[in-house]
């Protein structure tokens, strides 16, 4: 999940040249910390993947953010839907 100090550590990484990405949960922070790139995901806190016992779904979370590795154009924010 995309809190504040997670996304400044997102930024270091992202100066170094290395790639991050980050699930978010709530729409509003990500909108204002503006990760690198944020998958925003329609789940309940501390659910970041989605229902438990649901790995087809948690699959599929998992490999929508790390499509976003390979945009350039940052910071980018997705929904979650929209990546599928």
């Amino acid at each position: 999940m995309c809190n504040q100090t997670v996304c400044l550590v997102q930024a270091a990484i992202e100066r170094e040249g290395i790639p991050t990405v980050s699930i978010s949960l709530l729409r509003e922070v990500a909108e204002v910390i503006r990760p690198p790139r944020a998958l925003l995901v329609p789940f309940p806190m501390g659910y970041p993947l989605g229902e438990p016992d649901n790995p087809a779904l948690q699959h599929r979370v998992i490999a929508a953010a790390l499509r976003l590795l390979d945009r350039d154009d940052l910071p980018v924010t997705e929904d979650f839907g929209a990546a599928i």
